[in-house]
């Protein structure tokens, strides 16, 4: 093997090392940039973060607290009726960590307003006749590392007595459960820029590089905001931040959650049908040209399960560029 091709293959060669930051420098680097966008940019005089009690609002919040004082930085808890409450107690914790204002804004009425739980209930009652207001569900997803041809989403409901089922769903039940489910981003986002409008604040975002490469969010939902601060970083770098902010453990440790739906569902289960950490390695290795046995190598699996993870990477990016698509204009309204 000659010198050159050595070196293209060491180039090529993966290691967790690769998604390390220097905390202390990217942190800087993202509290100037907020600076410069809200208050110069934008014009506007401080942030609003929605805390859900996760990583990502937490490390958003702690970003903002750091480039705008505490004072400058309004945490919003938008719990509903099938909000853990773990959510509201660990987004409360952190507000109160860093010494943020806070209001808790519920938002079950408004979502039996709009008739978000009834559509979600008769969509489900289509394919579980019996299932009723004071019954359980979510959706879950078999791992990626383990199927074999299509991963289809799949239903699993709880009766009030505790009896789990789980059934295959139709396209067109799934999608009217989703986008009755996707009300309650929509509304968290509304109440996130009444209280930006009111107070001259610039919503700031909370998705990862990983939920927004892979269509982890909803459209005019939490896909939506001013400025995104940490869309860069791999899940793995947020927990790194985490750390060197001082977030507190529990939430450090708490697993990714979607808290979207009345049973307990993690992030893997509901959509990446990965671990974040393997999906993370993978995207990195798409992104540099390496290769799913070095990879594999690297996380201690089968090429051919990797090879499966890219696929599901690349297959979600198609599938969801729907949501990163801006509206389309006939012609430019706006001179540049």
């Amino acid at each position: 093997m000659t010198e050159q091709a050595a070196q293209g293959r060491i180039e090529r060669a993966f290691s967790h090392d690769a998604l390390i930051l220097n905390a202390p420098v990217e942190v800087a680097r993202i509290v100037a940039f907020l600076r410069d966008r809200v208050l110069g940019v934008l014009g506007r005089r401080g942030a609003i973060v929605g805390l859900s009690g996760g990583i990502d609002s937490s490390v958003v919040a702690a970003l903002c607290a750091r480039a705008f004082g505490s004072t400058k930085v309004l945490g919003l808890l938008m719990p509903e009726r099938d909000s853990s409450a773990d959510s509201l107690r660990l987004g409360q914790a952190v507000a109160a960590q860093l010494r943020l204002t806070t209001i808790v804004e519920e938002i079950t009425p408004a979502l039996e307003a709009l008739g978000a739980y009834r559509r979600q209930r008769e969509a489900i009652q289509t394919v579980v006749p019996g299932y009723g207001p004071d019954w359980k569900c979510k959706l879950i997803l078999g791992s990626v590392l383990e199927r074999e041809g299509i991963n289809i989403t799949r239903l699993t409901v709880q009766d009030p007595n505790g009896k789990t089922s789980t059934v295959r769903l139709p396209p067109e039940v799934y999608l009217q459960i989703v986008a009755a489910t996707n009300y309650k981003q929509r509304v968290r986002k509304m109440t996130e820029y009444y209280h930006a409008d009111r107070l001259k604040y610039a919503v700031i975002g909370t998705p990862n590089r990983l939920e927004h490469d892979q269509g982890f969010f909803v459209k005019q939902g939490d896909g939506d905001a001013d400025v995104m601060p940490i869309a860069h970083l791999y899940k793995t770098q947020v927990y790194q931040l985490a750390e060197y902010l001082g977030i507190d453990e529990e939430i450090r440790q708490r697993p990714p959650t979607s808290d979207t739906f009345s049973m307990p569902q993690d992030q893997e289960e509901f959509y990446f049908a990965a671990p974040y950490r393997l999906v993370d390695a993978c995207m990195y290795a798409i992104g540099h040209g390496i290769s799913a046995d070095n990879v594999a190598e690297a996380v201690g699996l089968a090429a051919t399960q990797v090879q499966k993870v890219f696929k599901d990477i690349t297959s979600k990016r198609r599938a969801t560029r729907y949501l990163h698509t801006r509206p389309l204009l006939v012609d430019a309204a706006i001179e540049d």
